[in-house]
């Protein structure tokens, strides 16, 4: 964990569910219904999908729609928004027609459909705000297998039980395969939920688990250290091959944000994985980048005193990695309470303050002795990540001499790869457009 996690994670979590889904506002949502019979409705059932589209944006939604005794369910998924299976709620069905709503803390999102005589088709109409968006989606045909199988599985790590989803797709055979490395913070496996179905449905085979003291697993994540932390991935990426049979030769590792600083030190100890990817890397300590991070989100109330005020925020944070005692730190604060920037300090409660050292890790001597083929990608609008971080990396990479590394900069994309460029519908938050396309295609590129 990073102790900035008052400032960091609220970011995170508004984003990444690449770790929850920012369309959802964090809000857990709860389905109910009701219905009315009707003679066709055995027909109503199944999954509609299509294109949805207003001015400049776009995006693959699907509805499934279930009906479970008397009451009609209706999950609704995107995997450009990290939305998997989405219970949607107040569900509405009189005849022909179907009616539900999502309630994020921002909008309420409110969708009117009709079927078509055959049920092939379902027309709605979304209204949010002061817009009504028309759309269409087509009923998919079903088929007797699934497009991948799903297994559930838990592994030992250091002792403690760990839980995972593994999803091997149905139609390959190919032995390609992705594990995807845990990241800062108390979110489980979902942050990575998007990308794991996107790749499986490509034909690879993807493991993604919950990190020690998330979702399912044993373990306090938070006095964990690095190294600790780093020990769990390693066991779960041996289990992973075991229990599939596809071999660390064929099996590439991606990470974000923390998770990508643990990308070189992992290839590095585990010398016959295939590739690595590392998202949102920063290329400096953990504990730099959450200074960055705190100057972006103060900067108007810091402006006149940039310099002072990072310097007092930073000694906070090193009180917090053990590297500065604690009667230094309120000298210091005291030196500091009168000046008008002084509001805009973290300072945690100092006795309850718990050393946390992953704070002083750093992934550049790891970056320093990577040979293998790796991915470096970096949003041009992060707001966490120090911005010359893909350059540093880039040095650390040549001093390795690296010449299998390849590193893309997104227009617009911030730290969890959501786009936030201009757009004619700001309602829904999305993936760039070109971010997996970019994994899948340096993947495919590498491994020829």
């Amino acid at each position: 964990m990073h102790y900035c996690s008052r400032y960091r994670e609220t970011k995170q979590m508004k984003i990444t569910n690449i770790k929850k889904w920012v369309f959802l506002g964090m809000v857990t949502l709860v389905f109910f219904g009701c219905s009315t019979s009707h003679k066709k409705e055995g027909g109503h059932e199944g999954t509609y999908s299509g294109i949805f589209k207003y001015g400049n944006f776009s995006d693959d939604i699907s509805f499934e729609i279930k009906k479970d005794s008397t009451l009609w369910q209706v999950f609704f998924t995107s995997v450009e928004q990290n939305a998997f299976e989405i219970p949607l709620k107040d569900v509405e069905v009189n005849g022909d027609s179907i009616n539900f709503l999502l309630q994020s803390d921002r909008y309420t999102y409110r969708f009117k459909n009709k079927w078509d005589v055959d049920n092939e088709s379902l027309m709605g109409i979304l209204k949010v705000d002061t817009i009504s968006v028309p759309y269409s989606l087509k009923k998919e045909q079903a088929t007797s297998e699934g497009i991948f199988d799903t297994k559930e599985v838990r592994f030992d790590a250091n002792g403690l039980q760990l839980g995972g989803t593994i999803r091997r797709p149905t139609t390959t055979n190919n032995n390609k395969a992705i594990v995807f490395i845990t990241s800062s913070g108390g979110a489980d496996r979902s942050g990575s939920r998007a990308e794991v179905i996107y790749f499986t449905n490509k034909g690879y085979t993807t493991f993604h688990y919950d990190k020690r003291g998330t979702g399912i697993s044993e373990g306090n994540w938070e006095v964990a250290t690095m190294e600790e932390l780093i020990s769990d991935d390693r066991n779960a990426i041996a289990f992973f091959s075991a229990q599939t049979g596809i071999p660390l030769t064929q099996i590439g590792i991606k990470g974000s944000s923390q998770g990508a600083t643990k990308i070189p030190y992992i290839l590095n100890s585990m010398p016959k994985l295939k590739y690595g990817i590392a998202v949102s890397c920063p290329g400096t300590s953990l504990l730099e980048s959450d200074l960055n991070y705190w100057k972006n989100r103060h900067i108007d109330a810091i402006a006149d005193n940039v310099d002072a005020a990072m310097e007092l925020q930073r000694k906070v944070f090193q009180y917090i990695a053990g590297t500065l005692q604690r009667p230094a730190l309120e000298k210091a604060l005291e030196a500091e309470r009168t000046k008008t920037w002084f509001e805009a300090i973290w300072v945690p409660e100092l006795v309850e303050v718990q050393t946390d050292d992953k704070l002083l890790y750093s992934p550049i001597p790891h970056f320093q002795h990577t040979k293998k083929p790796i991915l470096i990608i970096q949003g041009k609008a992060d707001e966490i990540i120090p911005p010359e971080s893909h350059q540093l990396i880039s040095d650390a990479l040549k001093l390795a001499k690296n010449d299998s590394c390849e590193i893309k900069l997104l227009e617009s994309a911030n730290h969890a790869m959501s786009f936030v460029g201009k757009t004619d519908f700001p309602y829904w938050s999305k993936l760039h457009s070109e971010y997996l396309p970019v994994m899948s295609k340096w993947i495919d590129a590498i491994t020829q």
